[in-house]
């Protein structure tokens, strides 16, 4: 029997196991493909919120049920909202899983959505989003998000405003949930001790009744928006964004973008952590990441310094980019960055939430499994060529976007 089995129930939910015999537990994930992309002008923020509501009770069990039914097996409940994907999912004993699954589909099919617990759980959210904005390290992403993207839905933060939260009631959740989750755009997922047989029965019982839908257009190419945005606020560092447009989940050049973020700003052996930390003592904690969606993608350099030293570490940080666009990586760059990318994937090929993650997301991407000796031949091939020609592409003066939050 292959360890990794799909099924598709004839309303499009897709259920997709990964049976793994040597351990004792079972990572379930129930998803959605939906996220702040997927709302509309009036919306922002109502993905998040749903998520939250969820866990709120349905007709068979209350919020504290749906708690203790996992946590009180010795399990863990959780979920995130992304830009594109919703996620609830837990990991239980392998005697679990089964009940594991029936939570999760419970509050997915039967979320009650009551006015009171809503009105309560608003709350929540705008407590959440005050605490974002009193963390300047958190929340000068959204708004350099917010900035290189101001005219499309990739720009959208995740959590809304305080004023698009505080006005939604319970229909507007209602109908969004109708029109989201549809069989079209959930997915079932799980790796461990698992039985796929039992889990497509489990799951047809529970959401092989939803109407199917359709697939979503996809959206347009997002335009980046180059600048600078000084936020002036009374605290003790600089806390800063410099990026540029990445590349999406289906670009020819993804892996030399992932290669270019390892050599950039990727561990401690990177440039930018030995340029800027190591050699100049200018920051405590600096680095890149590289966040492909389906449209577009962004590549973004983060850290925090003194406002006496943020414009050197500016300035450290163009000479990196102008030196890897004139000479590209250095073969031992290269190799490291190679290395660092495909240890991280084996590595992480040892817990069970990743594997199961690794085979919900490449199934709301591509459709189908994707094997690691694949991802890692791609990663091999990739030539300092190419990441030199994508670092030309993106990393000029004039395609830079600057968002800092500090003392100014």
């Amino acid at each position: 029997m292959e360890p990794i089995q799909k099924t598709v129930l004839p309303n499009g939910v897709r259920v997709l196991t990964e049976r793994i015999d040597h351990v004792g537990s079972a990572s379930i994930g129930v998803w959605c493909r939906t996220g702040s992309t997927h709302e509309n002008a009036d919306e922002g923020g109502i993905t998040h919120l749903i998520e939250h509501m969820l866990f709120k009770g349905t007709p068979s069990r209350t919020a504290k049920d749906i708690a203790e039914s996992i946590e009180g097996r010795g399990g863990m409940l959780n979920a995130f909202t992304d830009k594109e994907q919703t996620c609830y999912y837990c990991r239980t004993l392998a005697e679990d899983a089964s009940n594991g699954l029936d939570v999760l589909t419970d509050m997915v099919r039967n979320a009650l959505i009551e006015p009171k617990e809503l009105a309560t759980e608003k709350g929540v959210v705008l407590e959440e989003i005050k605490r974002s904005e009193d963390e300047p390290g958190d929340h000068v992403h959204d708004l350099h998000m917010e900035g290189l993207w101001p005219d499309h839905e990739l720009g959208l933060p995740i959590i809304g405003t305080r004023e698009s939260v505080s006005s939604f009631e319970q229909k507007n959740l209602k109908d969004y949930i109708a029109r989201r989750y549809i069989g079209a755009n959930l997915v079932v997922a799980a790796a461990g001790k698992v039985d796929h047989d039992a889990f497509v029965r489990l799951t047809e019982a529970s959401l092989g009744d939803l109407p199917a839908g359709s697939a979503d257009a996809p959206l347009t190419r997002p335009t980046p928006h180059a600048g600078d945005n000084l936020v002036a606020k009374d605290v003790e560092q600089v806390h800063f964004c410099i990026g540029t447009e990445g590349t999406s989940q289906y670009d020819d050049d993804l892996y030399a973008a992932i290669i270019l973020d390892g050599v950039l700003g990727s561990g401690m052996s990177s440039r930018l952590f030995q340029e800027v930390r190591e050699k100049r003592g200018l920051v405590y904690s600096i680095g890149s990441y590289h966040m492909p969606y389906s449209s577009g993608g962004a590549f973004t350099v983060y850290g925090g310094t003194g406002l006496e030293t943020w414009q050197q570490v500016r300035d450290v940080v163009r000479t990196e980019f102008d030196k890897i666009m004139a000479d590209g990586p250095t073969e031992g760059e290269l190799d490291r960055a190679k290395k660092l990318i495909g240890g991280s994937l084996i590595m992480g090929l040892e817990s069970t939430s990743n594997r199961m993650m690794r085979l919900a997301k490449n199934e709301l991407v591509h459709g189908r499994h994707i094997p690691m000796e694949e991802t890692k031949a791609k990663i091999e091939a990739v030539t300092a060529g190419q990441v030199t020609a994508l670092a030309q592409r993106v990393l000029g003066v004039e395609r830079i976007r600057t968002t800092a939050i500090g003392p100014f």
